[in-house]
């Protein structure tokens, strides 16, 4: 079996020398060819060329933007779009996720073991085994996402993030719920919310603040706590969305209450949720701020949100 170890240097759990293990390792069991990522998007090229070149396994070792760029690659390799028979999980290679960020979402999200030592052992024995999931997967217009998407508050909390770790700032808890608050206290019009939410041979839905889509649960974690938007969400099945209405402070706090202490458990009149949906558009009545998998990647206002059937193998 052909692999391509695809690592992001910058991976904040792992180290030069825990990345020699794991290359040692991964060697016992493949054919590897190993290639360090060296700006943003560089996993995307590395995957879709080794897709393109036959290789049967794509591993990542990084965060979960690191796999979403991977993710992306092997979904736009010529063999995904030639338009062959079958699922189109089987005309790609399958994808492994060695943990090396700082939340790990996608890999804890297939239960995959937090530490990437006992990760790897589990990679292993999968590929002795013959072992593999079939997942389903977002996209937004032209890009694939593993489990989540949003406009609104919560991207605008990843980009005030994303704007505090260029300045040196370490990515902890306690960051976002700094970022979180100050969006919602300054960086929010709060009076006139810009979205709506539209569903084929269905009248929009209009007057929300944020909406976050799911392809899995949980949407995130805070430390070892899972944060359950929309428990019911799955690989398996269709998109999931939790969308707020007006976003006053009293209504707020009580969601953000619930969101603590009762995961999963939203309730109130500003809260909106869908579950099993196959395919919508949010529109926006100006720019709002967009992420994917926990990346920032600036301001929309129309994107066109699409459940991908059968669309990867991981070996988990």
């Amino acid at each position: 079996m052909r692999a391509l170890l695809v690592v992001n240097p910058r991976a904040t759990t792992t180290s030069e020398r825990s990345r020699d293990v794991l290359v040692r390792a991964l060697r016992s069991a493949v054919d590897l060819t190993v290639r360090y990522t060296e700006r943003r998007g560089h996993a995307t090229r590395l995957a879709r060329e080794a897709a393109e070149s036959g290789v049967d396994l794509v591993v990542t070792l990084g965060g979960d933007g690191t796999v979403n760029e991977a993710v992306n690659g092997l979904l736009t390799a010529s063999t995904a779009l030639a338009g062959l028979p079958g699922p189109l999980a089987f005309r790609l290679p399958a994808l492994a996720v060695v943990p090396g960020g700082s939340t790990n979402v996608f890999a804890r999200a297939l239960g995959m073991p937090r530490d990437w030592v006992d990760g790897t052992g589990v990679i292993i024995a999968g590929i002795r085994d013959g072992r593999h999931r079939v997942i389903n997967l977002g996209r937004a217009d032209d890009r694939y996402f593993t489990f989540t998407a949003g406009l609104g508050w919560d991207a605008a909390t990843i980009r005030g993030v994303e704007q505090a770790r260029l300045r040196g700032r370490t990515s902890t808890p306690g960051l976002y719920v700094r970022s979180m608050a100050g969006q919602f206290l300054t960086g929010m019009d709060r009076k006139d919310p810009p979205l709506s939410l539209e569903q084929p041979g269905e009248e929009p839905t209009a007057g929300l603040s944020t909406v976050i889509v799911q392809n899995t649960a949980p949407w995130t974690y805070v430390g070892e706590k899972a944060v359950d938007l929309n428990p019911g969400a799955s690989f398996d099945l269709g998109l999931d969305v939790l969308a707020l209405r007006r976003l006053n402070i009293p209504g707020t706090a009580r969601t953000v209450t619930q969101l603590a202490w009762r995961s999963g458990d939203l309730r109130g009149k500003q809260v909106l949720r869908l579950h099993d949906i196959a395919e919508f558009t949010v529109v926006a009545s100006r720019p709002q701020a967009f992420q994917l998998d926990g990346d920032y990647l600036g301001e929309r206002q129309k994107v066109h949100f699409v459940s991908v059937p059968s669309a990867l193998r991981v070996i988990c």
